[in-house]
């Protein structure tokens, strides 16, 4: 299956501006605040990670080397790992940026995100019914949704604990339980029992938090991750440094430390190459052309940072490679005009993210995804032209993309709540 690099943005175009603000304060007690404007480095962020999810599924094999191939490579993955964080960018929009909401406005902005998860969850096994070779993200993004709301009144510092906890932790979770899912039977008695299950004919639940592409237990850090990220002032230039330095540290970390634990590891290397359907295991510590497993999970795995690993080095490398894309495309729409106006386009697709995703599934589900180099190639630079056209056109005249505004309306009925 080929890997997405999701959108959802989905939630996740920024949302709009009377779900931005804050709590309403006095003038002596409120403080500095980040602005709560649209922000055109994150519609840009979305943007890029469009289009890495394109390269990730209509785009040339990375196999093809050259500087083209090393591009196609970093899409993989890790544009599904951005898409994450800046979801929970968006679910602090909704919940209320700088200051969460409280009181009915609180309850009401809880309701929306509830209704938003829902209905990607609706969306995400609507797609995947089409049967196309892409694993669709959405679906487990609504559900990691419900699972990092209850923390959205959190301080930044405690959203930052946590976060890092989740991404030590939650790795070496997911591995026991998927042992305990191969070596016993209690999955499908939980499967049997699994009303959406049935009506999606998947694995339902069970999938969704632990045995799919995309399982809820890790994908929560990077959610939780863009939470944080919400909370800072991104307008100020010593911020967008704290940020960059942290992602490149990150990523040094998740990379550096899963290179350097495979080769410090007796046998480790021989045993993920074993278990893999790759040509070497020289790569897993950055690059999925390790492969894929195929018969069992050994516990080496875990010292692997290659994309989708579901490891504790990926989810560190991988969030520090979203911050790093985050801090330029904020630093640079801040301080470059000419740079904002060139990549107008490349905003306006992540304006209207969730719709071009749907749109992009639709499109392969159609026309189908071509394995060779040339018209690989040709189709991918198809998509994204088309996606920057359609999507300029649009956002001229329309704040939303047309399933962003649907899933708007279905909010809607949250206002009657008191």
């Amino acid at each position: 299956m080929t890997h997405d690099a999701p959108s959802v943005s989905t939630a996740l175009s920024p949302a709009p501006a009377s779900e931005q603000g804050s709590t309403p304060t006095t003038a002596s007690t409120a403080a500095p605040a980040p602005s709560t404007g649209r922000l055109i480095g994150i519609d840009l962020a979305r943007g890029l990670a469009v289009f890495g999810m394109y390269a990730a599924h209509v785009g040339p094999d990375p196999s093809v080397g050259g500087p083209l191939g090393f591009v196609l490579e970093l899409a993989r993955g890790r544009s599904s790992a951005l898409f994450a964080l800046l979801a929970g960018f968006s679910l602090v929009l909704i919940t209320g940026r700088p200051h969460p909401r409280t009181g009915r406005a609180g309850r009401q902005a809880v309701g929306r995100i509830l209704i938003r998860s829902v209905v990607l969850v609706a969306l995400g096994f609507a797609l995947t019914a089409l049967d196309t070779d892409v694993d669709v993200i959405l679906a487990f993004y609504g559900l990691t949704f419900l699972a990092v709301l209850p923390l959205y009144r959190l301080r930044v510092r405690t959203l930052a604990v946590i976060g890092a906890a989740c991404a030590l932790v939650m790795p070496q979770l997911l591995y026991v339980i998927r042992q305990s899912i191969d070596n016993g039977s209690w999955a499908d008695t939980v499967i049997r029992w699994d009303p959406l299950a049935w009506i999606s004919d998947t694995d339902g639940l069970i999938e969704l938090f632990f045995t799919g592409e995309y399982p809820v237990l890790t994908w929560m850090p990077f959610m939780i991750v863009g939470m944080v990220v919400a909370r800072l002032d991104l307008g100020r230039a010593r911020v967008r440094a704290r940020l960059a330095l942290a992602g490149g540290g990150l990523a040094v970390l998740g990379y550096g430390g899963s290179w350097l634990a495979l080769r410090l590891v007796p046998n480790a290397h021989a045993t993920v190459a074993a278990a893999t359907d790759g040509d070497s295991a020289a790569s897993a510590w950055w690059s999925d052309t390790v492969g894929y497993l195929t018969d069992g999970t050994p516990a080496a795995w875990l010292l692997v940072a290659a994309p989708h690993s579901q490891t504790t080095f990926s989810i560190l490398g991988d969030t520090g490679a979203a911050l790093l894309v985050v801090a330029a495309c904020v630093a640079a729409t801040a301080r470059m005009p000419r740079v904002t106006r060139l990549a107008t386009p490349v905003a306006a697709v992540g304006m209207i993210s969730l719709t071009a995703y749907v749109l992009h599934i639709l499109a392969i589900y159609v026309v189908g995804m071509e394995d060779e180099t040339g018209p690989a190639l040709v189709a991918l630079l198809a998509f994204i032209a088309t996606a920057m056209l359609l999507a300029a056109v649009w956002t001229r005249r329309f704040r939303r993309g047309p399933l962003e505004y649907l899933l708007y309306a279905t909010t809607r009925v949250t206002r009657h709540i008191k």
